[in-house]
């Protein structure tokens, strides 16, 4: 698969917007401050009345995309340096997926688990292969997949490790986000997601996150499990120190708990690896996997684990109407084709190490840290000089669409199938932001 200069399919026709205004001549009006944001306003006001006020968007409205691109409601273009959130790892619109999605929806969609289907084993089998796990279970939401994972973690440390009933623990790190269920947000260590919705559930033993002396402390005779993520997407791409997860499975192995990781936004090639533990070397015994999985057009996730774990699972113990559908099975089938077939987990390491060198010689005394790994980089802003919000609004002035976390972190996480001028165009425009402020 090509792609053209604006990081679009090859085979697609090139348009500017429908009122004939040149894709260029409407950049360089942006740039020089000619044109204001002409998002609808009505557009924004309505969703805002009516839905629930659980984001912060951007103000601007996303009408079409393609590739690293998408359009505005008032026919802008802007380079997608978010990729919802790593949802969109093989890009907006990718032709082979659309295909596979309307193909496949045109024969039969959902049917529920009720029913066997001729896609989900080849879609399973493909990700355990891939992952070198023994069985999975599909379901929708990255959440769900965690979900999952804590209830396998907890019949598997009752069935198999004689934990006495109701008193599983589980090890997590602080600084996670594994999700905004009840559950989860009981052993998150961030207010904002947790006030107001107690009582917590209990169950969780929170440690610093790349403290092995503390996890290994951490580990009782009731722990069955430790979960963390591999990079701490959320919390601004947090790395941990080298060798910390090979630590982490040596404590596994001792206490002979088990190791699982989410890695629904790190999977996938994000990291420049089809997963970012892979970077250690090392093997967990369960994996959260979403968000790319669905190809950037459909909710698709999965908890895949070893045999003796995932068999803890017995009909009626766990189970999605949607998870697992034909639709979801055949669309994350063509995702993990699309990544493996178009070389994108190299292309993620290579534009990745390109990206960080230029970030680097950004020298901005804005940037108080550099943190990232393949396509996946957290800029620490310094607060005294401006606000990550700051730096993305008129980022995206400049025609570049990124997001905050945590009020200092601004985020760069493009489509893997970016193309490299359009990253050094965006890294041009951050340039130009971080000189404004500075």
């Amino acid at each position: 698969m090509k792609f053209d200069r604006f990081g679009c399919f090859a085979h697609a026709t090139i348009t500017g917007n429908e009122t004939g205004i040149k894709v260029e001549d409407i950049m360089d009006q942006r740039l020089n401050g000619d044109i204001a944001n002409a998002s609808s306003p009505g557009a924004i006001a309505l969703e805002d009345r009516w839905c629930a006020h659980t984001y912060k968007p951007l103000p601007v409205v996303i009408t079409r995309a393609q590739g690293a691109w998408v359009h505005d409601d008032a026919g802008r273009r802007y380079l997608d340096m978010m990729s919802a959130y790593s949802a969109v790892n093989v890009g907006h619109s990718h032709p082979r997926i659309l295909t596979a999605l309307t193909e496949q929806a045109s024969k039969v969609a959902v049917v529920s688990r009720a029913f066997h289907t001729d896609k989900l084993g080849p879609f399973l089998q493909r990700l355990c292969a891939l992952t070198g796990l023994d069985g999975a279970c599909p379901m929708n939401s990255g959440a769900e997949a965690v979900e999952t994972a804590v209830k396998a973690a907890r019949r598997w440390g009752y069935r198999h490790r004689g934990i006495p009933a109701n008193q599983a623990e589980i090890i997590v790190a602080s600084g996670n986000f594994h999700g905004r269920t009840t559950t989860i947000i009981s052993f998150s260590s961030e207010e904002a997601y947790r006030e107001g919705f107690g009582p917590y559930t209990p169950g969780f033993r929170v440690v610093p996150f790349g403290d092995l002396d503390a996890l290994a402390a951490a580990i009782g005779p009731n722990t069955a499990a430790v979960l963390l993520e591999p990079i701490q997407g959320e919390a601004g791409i947090v790395l941990p120190p080298a060798g910390y997860l090979k630590g982490v499975r040596e404590a596994c192995d001792f206490a002979g708990i088990l190791m699982i990781l989410d890695e629904i936004q790190s999977g996938l090639g994000r990291t420049g690896r089809w997963f970012a533990h892979q970077h250690e070397g090392v093997k967990p015994d369960g994996l959260c996997l979403g968000k790319a999985l669905g190809g950037g057009v459909l909710p698709v996730s999965a908890f895949v684990a070893r045999r003796d774990v995932i068999d803890v699972f017995d009909p009626g113990s766990h189970g999605s109407t949607f998870g697992g559908n034909p639709l979801a099975a055949a669309v994350g089938l063509e995702a993990l084709a699309v990544i493996e077939e178009e070389g994108l987990v190299q292309r993620s390491a290579e534009l990745g190490a390109h990206l960080m060198d230029r970030l680097r010689a950004l020298n901005s005394p804005l940037i108080r840290d550099i943190r990232g790994l393949g396509l996946w980089v957290g800029l620490e802003i310094d607060p005294a000089r401006a606000t990550a919000r700051q730096v993305v609004e008129d980022w995206m002035r400049r025609g570049v669409l990124s997001k905050e976390t945590h009020d200092t972190v601004v985020r760069l996480a493009p489509p893997l199938m970016i193309a490299p001028e359009d990253l050094d165009w965006a890294v041009d425009r951050l340039a130009e932001t971080l000189s404004a402020f500075a």
